[in-house]
């Protein structure tokens, strides 16, 4: 049996006294410490407090002589001001009859003026133009590729709407649709310029019977520029098939913002494109030969900015700035913004084949007048055409897209034309295009352009 003793020894508890009365000295002894570094702290926190709040109120303060407006270039009126005058714009840039005119706007009962991008002379020349085109509609989008200025923005309807057609992506892209499926297979499936090709049949035509890949007495072999530059839908469509599938065609859609928004100041539409998986499906989106692919008339002008601007897509921007009664600038259009869509060396590649279409392709007999002129001697010219029917034949949707660059580089711009045709064929949009590009470098292109933003 082992013995438990019922009380501790006595030099248990001594020990245990000696150790609790050493801990209370020290504690005693250290409390000025302690509390000379909690006061220390708390003055620390209530620096930081107050200088926070100064830090705030001096920041929120507009600069006395700088433009009061931020990066992203928002309205800084007030509030219920800066509302109303983006609906202004918003409204502008619904009626293109307005934008060759002085833009005043009264908000709250003050007087804004607006100033934009837009040549009233060359607004006014394809106005006039496109009245004289018998076309049942049409639109026309004139814009510096650097920054993406719209120089001019028009359109007309024969029923006298007054909807701004250039915002609304309602129109069949037809063979313009050709510009993306020929990024994709030159950058993601290695085709070159002068890669040798082969189709069956008609060069404008496309059937299931076009798409095999069988080589015969009926096979043509062409080069894929030639293919381009031509507008050859069985060689297209065959690329679709064979070479990009649904994935690349889907990803090369949005690199070109089909199906997403555009970063602009206007309210434009979103153009719109469903890629299919059956082989069929792809042939006719690939080559456009389909009314389900729809785009804007500006957006069609980015598509030829692409091509010229290194594969960067500019940001389109109508309102330059805005400024009160006392000129004091409310509103300043934030720097040029571009995303990138291909590579350098694709949209190369894509300026070469829309000269192609310039020099001996579907564009070739529109700017042949243009070509034969000095002025235009040493320029850089290029273009894509796109035609095709509305689902009942009733209408004839005709596209350009194009561009005209400057060789000394004073000027550079892309055009974009639309014309819809009823049982009338009016003016075709190939010589639209060739009379804008001819007026503009003879008038508005001679003078000494804006410096951008």
């Amino acid at each position: 049996m082992i013995y438990k003793p019922s009380h501790p020894p006595q030099w248990q508890k001594y020990q245990a006294s000696l150790q609790k009365a050493a801990r209370r000295k020290h504690f005693f002894k250290n409390i000025p410490a302690i509390l000379s570094i909690a006061a220390l702290t708390c003055a620390a926190v209530v620096i930081v407090i107050f200088l926070g709040i100064w830090l705030w109120g001096h920041l929120s303060q507009p600069a006395p002589d700088a433009a009061p407006t931020n990066q992203k270039g928002n309205l800084r009126a007030a509030p219920s001001a800066g509302h109303d005058l983006k609906s202004a714009i918003q409204t502008l840039a619904r009626n293109s009859a307005k934008l060759a005119e002085p833009n005043v706007m009264d908000v709250d009962g003050r007087r804004y003026f607006i100033h934009t991008a837009i040549y009233p002379k060359l607004q006014k020349y394809i106005l006039r133009t496109l009245k004289r085109s018998r076309t049942l509609q049409s639109a026309v989008v004139v814009m510096d590729p650097r920054d993406g200025r719209l120089l001019s923005m028009v359109n007309h309807d024969a029923n006298g709407q007054s909807a701004n057609l250039c915002l609304q992506a309602d129109f069949p892209a037809a063979s313009l649709f050709k510009i993306v499926t020929a990024a994709a297979a030159l950058e993601s499936a290695g085709l070159s310029l002068d890669e040798r090709l082969y189709y069956r049949g008609s060069k404008h035509t496309l059937y299931k019977s076009q798409l095999k890949t069988k080589k015969d007495r009926w096979t043509t072999q062409t080069k894929f520029r030639k293919a381009f530059a031509l507008s050859n839908n069985a060689v297209f469509g065959k690329i679709g098939i064979y070479n990009l599938g649904q994935g690349r065609l889907m990803r090369y859609s949005d690199k070109f913002f089909f199906n997403r928004p555009i970063a602009s100041d206007l309210p434009l539409a979103v153009s719109r494109v469903q890629v299919p998986a059956d082989d069929f499906g792809l042939a006719e989106i690939a080559s456009g030969f389909n009314k389900d692919t729809l785009i804007s008339p500006l957006h069609a002008a980015l598509l030829a900015a692409i091509a010229v601007n290194q594969g960067y897509m500019p940001r389109p921007t109508l309102v330059e700035s805005i400024r009160d009664e006392s000129n004091k600038v409310i509103y300043q259009a934030p720097r040029p913004l571009k995303s990138a869509a291909v590579s350098p060396e694709t949209a190369r590649d894509l300026k070469v084949l829309m000269q192609d279409a310039v020099r001996y392709g579907t564009s070739r007999s529109a700017f042949r007048k243009l070509r034969r002129k000095k002025r235009f001697k040493d320029f850089d010219l290029g273009a894509k055409t796109g035609t095709i029917n509305d689902r009942r034949d009733r209408f004839k949707y005709d596209w350009v897209t194009a561009f005209a660059l400057a060789p000394d580089g004073a000027g550079s711009i892309c055009v974009s034309v639309l014309a819809v045709h009823g049982k009338i064929l009016g003016t075709r949009s190939t010589e639209m295009t060739r009379a804008i590009v001819d007026y503009y470098f003879s008038t508005v292109g001679t003078k000494k352009h804006k410096t951008p933003f």
